[in-house]
């Protein structure tokens, strides 16, 4: 693991504000003084913020879900003083990793963890993510087509963040798709994917000229929002717990299912 991100995964620190720590000579690996900013970080490898051992985040986890609204950035701090989720979580659960990002005009099911290897892994995984999009315009056989076939762009630039360095795209066949409501103006549409890419569905859309106007995710891995209010959080059900057991037993991390505690 990198090492801003191994200091963001385990301290308060953002990966921005370690980067910040490594540059004024503050953090040592083993001793010695970070200079590299993409050096690695070892499973046996003791790293330190100020002479201070960072301690690793060990034992059982935990996995909640969070209904986030538009207008929040998926980000510990942000340098324009914009909100972030974690204005809205409690403060306990500041150190928790979001499972990816939804972005600031974005909504919907967030999980997020205390375990770095999980949140990555849930990240990376093929887990299905299901989303509810409105879009411009109606949606012509190529976007089906390449739906169901999958397809690269070189130049994805539209639908992307404007400072975004990832010029190409590739897109695997979506999971699946159900029409839900089509008129002359826009189509509200369901897609289930695989991935989760920077701006995917933003990108795939606006390729097509049929740009996104709402993108709401309504499921992760089968996790859903369950009539969670917009702005707060869960612990997963029993059910849901049991779904990504399988998942979790793969990757041989314990979660801990807080909602069984009660």
């Amino acid at each position: 693991m990198r090492i801003n991100k191994f200091i963001s995964h385990n301290t308060k620190y953002s990966r921005r504000e370690a980067d910040e720590l490594i540059k004024a000579s503050r953090v040592k690996i083993d001793n010695k003084i970070v200079e590299d900013f993409s050096l690695e970080v070892s499973e046996d490898s003791k790293v330190y913020i100020d002479n201070k051992i960072v301690k690793r985040r060990d034992g059982l986890f935990t996995v909640i879900v969070y209904n986030k609204p538009k207008g929040e950035l998926v980000t510990k701090k942000d340098d324009r003083g914009r909100k972030t989720i974690y204005h809205s979580l409690p403060q306990k659960y500041s150190h928790f990793i979001p499972v990816g990002r939804l972005d600031f005009a974005s909504e919907g099911v967030l999980l997020l963890s205390d375990h770095p290897e999980i949140a990555s892994s849930l990240m990376e995984s093929d887990l299905e993510r299901i989303y509810n999009i409105k879009v411009k315009g109606i949606l012509g056989k190529k976007v089906f087509d390449a739906m169901e076939e999958g397809m690269r762009i070189d130049d994805s630039k539209a639908g992307a963040h404007e400072r975004s360095q990832i010029f190409s795209m590739d897109f695997k066949p979506f999971a699946g798709y159900k029409l839900l409501n089509q008129n002359a103006s826009f189509t509200k549409i369901r897609v289930a994917i695989t991935e989760g890419k920077n701006r995917e569905l933003r990108r795939f859309f606006a390729y097509f000229g049929n740009d996104v106007m709402d993108l709401k995710r309504v499921s992760f891995g089968g996790v859903e929002l369950n009539n969670l209010p917009s702005g707060k959080f869960r612990f997963l059900e029993r059910s849901e717990y049991n779904g990504l057991k399988a998942f979790m037993r793969e990757i041989k991390i314990g979660v801990e299912n807080e909602s069984s505690k009660s």
